[in-house]
């Protein structure tokens, strides 16, 4: 490690670098200045970084950074405050917070807004807090605050085992929802259920519309998270009861939908809706995380909906990371070990 800077902090640090961007072999550990942070934010010493799907899409050149974002991968980070700029005196050296970064991650040290931090729950390690806030601020903002979940509705959650799937399912559940579930094995159906999914469907082998159906004895579903796209877009809005609420949050199956009878929406009221949170402002994002501190930190503290660690790797095989997420084969979080605690 390059001699201290400024408060005992290094000149230049570890980071995975991307290069042009394609496979995950792209992916090399690379040497360069350690970041520093603005007015409103503080400089973390990286303990663990969760990878997430946006990270592969960002690897292969198709999820640039935002402007003035870091161009280095990775979305959400836990470890050390190690120095905080004026505005960011929510946040003192020392504390130990997860964050949701604009970029950034996989690295010895990050930036981060100080409204998009949050403490580790009780009881938390690195690991389990790094895996915490990309899926917890999408799943927030996008099943209650976009999708309006209610107390006594059902929520049909595609990609139950995904690391936003076990994260809506726990927090649907905790808030009073039914949930179902699609997976692609009877082994990611029972993840759902042992999660506390109320139905788990086979999507490989099922129709998941008739399922739906049938489950709900044909009073279909409220809201339906959506991470497929494609052809999934007409089949969804058979599920939803009127109205229903469609939220759309990737496009693993694709951007673009076949022949669509719009129909529906116009009977039965649906509510079709989406978004992305990293273009959000970090005034947008901050009020996410204040939401999430009061209504779901509880939760964590409390020993409830603990994200699962499927597989932690070091740092510098985050190439094998990637190619695990891209498999499609883990039940939960992927995690990246940056540094002891």
């Amino acid at each position: 490690m390059a001699a201290a800077g400024t408060g005992g902090v290094p000149r230049r640090m570890s980071h995975m670098a991307h290069g042009q961007g394609g496979g995950p072999e792209v992916l090399t550990t690379a040497t360069g200045d350690v970041p520093q942070p603005g007015p409103d934010e503080v400089l973390i010493r990286v303990m663990a970084a969760g990878v997430n799907r946006p990270d592969v899409s960002q690897r292969k050149g198709e999820y640039p950074p935002p402007p003035g974002a870091s161009p280095i991968i990775g979305l959400e980070v836990a470890g050390e405050v190690v120095a905080a700029g004026p505005q960011a005196s929510a946040w003192k050296p020392g504390d130990r917070v997860c964050a949701l970064t604009n970029g950034g991650g996989y690295a010895e040290y990050c930036v981060a807004p100080a409204p998009q931090c949050l403490p580790w729950p009780r009881g938390y390690d690195a690991v389990r807090a790094a895996a915490l806030c990309e899926t917890a601020f999408t799943v927030w903002a996008n099943l209650f605050g976009h999708g309006r979940l209610a107390e006594g509705e059902t929520a049909l959650v595609h990609g139950g085992t995904s690391g936003i799937g076990v994260t809506a399912i726990q927090f649907a559940k905790a808030f009073g929802a039914r949930v179902i579930a699609t997976a692609g094995s009877p082994e990611k159906c029972q993840a759902c259920l042992d999660l506390g999914a109320d139905a788990a469907i086979d999507y490989r082998k099922q129709d998941f519309v008739q399922e739906v159906k049938t489950i709900t004895e044909g009073k279909l579903a409220d809201v339906v998270l959506d991470m497929v796209g494609g052809d999934y877009f007409a089949r969804n809005l058979r599920c939803l009861r009127m109205d229903g609420r469609l939220v759309l949050i990737a496009f693993l199956g694709g951007a673009q939908a076949a022949e669509v009878d719009l129909r529906p929406i116009m009977v039965r009221r649906l509510t079709v809706t989406g978004s992305t949170m990293r273009p959000r402002t970090t005034a947008q994002k901050g009020e996410i995380a204040a939401a999430l501190r009061e209504k779901v930190w509880p939760l964590l503290d409390a020993g409830r909906c603990a994200p699962p660690i499927f597989k932690v790797f070091p740092m510098a095989e985050a190439a094998a990371a990637h190619a695990l997420m891209e498999s499609s084969q883990h039940i939960g979080k992927i995690v990246l070990r940056v540094a002891e605690e």
